[in-house]
């Protein structure tokens, strides 16, 4: 590699990827060869695969030099698929990519002038279409953007991907943020630096189904707003005065009522109604608290975010 060679390190996470890998490679490649003032390391972090994804790597990355694999105990989920990938760097850049090519690579080349000629620290990817995904997968997920940027002081757009390229002083304060439940999407905006987004449209998987159920994003999405916000905590507050302002009015009405006519208190299933209303109120109330005592409870068992089981040494 010459010395004036910019090196670039594109992380690339894989779950049962056995077929896409080598397709994947094939584009990765030909895009890395005419991108003639960089260097390239591909680590991919086999997240703990039960088809044959390890075998796969193991045989490419004898055929190619530039490939570094590393491979879980067991499933540990992408974000930290995403956070062993970020540490084993060891590039001027690094770049987060999907093996599905969802996430082209030709975007690359676009991606890295972003930041060598016009300056920025990252250049960032987000989805314009959604065509092809389940209309309920896609109107939720605009739903949480919307959400989460109302309740959180950390922005996230809409249809942004982790498909990116990122200096490495960015990567380098991504990997100071020592959390165990991370939600990559958040963190890489907490930690500021310019971004420019760059616009393209949805396509396909290449190969292989994909990993991600509807119960899995919605778990996903919790991640987000807890991590990045305390107002679910607040609003859980407000319910609880809102509730204790109206039991308050209404023993005091009911109190006058009695003792000016006399009447005994009636209406037994209104009554059943609103007791039912508050204690799902206070069971919902509860679960937001529940959440944050959950996340807390992780972080202070302070168990490791992954395991490797096997690694090359290729780079």
């Amino acid at each position: 590699m010459g010395q004036d060679l910019q090196k670039i390190s594109v992380v690339i996470p894989c779950y049962n990827e056995e077929e896409s890998i080598p397709l994947f490679l094939d584009r990765m490649l030909e895009v890395a060869a005419g991108m003639q003032g960089a260097a390239f390391e591909l680590i991919f972090v086999d997240d703990g695969s039960t088809d044959r994804t390890l075998k796969v790597l193991r045989l490419l990355s004898e055929l190619h030099p530039q490939i570094k694999y590393l491979s879980f105990s067991r499933n540990f989920g992408k974000e930290a698929a995403l956070l062993a990938g970020l540490e084993a760097s060891t590039g001027d850049f690094v770049a987060v990519i999907d093996a599905d090519l969802q996430h082209p690579p030709e975007l690359l080349p676009q991606m890295y002038a972003g930041i060598v000629e016009e300056g920025f620290d990252c250049i960032a990817t987000r989805r314009v279409s959604r065509d092809g995904e389940p209309k309920i997968r896609s109107f939720f997920s605009r739903r949480f953007y919307r959400l989460v940027n109302k309740i959180s002081e950390t922005e996230m757009v809409d249809g942004a991907t982790d498909y990116r390229l990122m200096t490495r002083q960015m990567v380098d304060a991504i990997l100071s943020l020592k959390e165990s439940n991370r939600f990559s999407k958040g963190l890489f905006s907490w930690v500021g630096f310019s971004t420019k987004w760059i616009p393209f449209q949805n396509v396909p998987r290449i190969a292989g189904n994909t990993k991600w159920s509807f119960w899995q994003l919605f778990i996903y999405s919790l991640d987000g707003i807890v991590g990045f916000s305390v107002k679910p905590l607040a609003i859980s507050s407000f319910l609880g005065m809102m509730f204790f302002l109206v039991a308050i009015l209404g023993s005091a009405f009911i109190a006058v009522r009695w003792l000016i006519f006399g009447d005994p208190v009636q209406g037994w299933a209104s009554t059943v109604c609103i007791i039912l209303f508050v204690s799902g109120t206070q069971l919902f109330c509860t679960g937001i608290l529940g959440q944050y005592i959950a996340k807390a409870y992780l972080e202070v068992k302070n168990r490791p975010i992954y395991i490797i089981k096997e690694e090359n040494k290729n780079i």
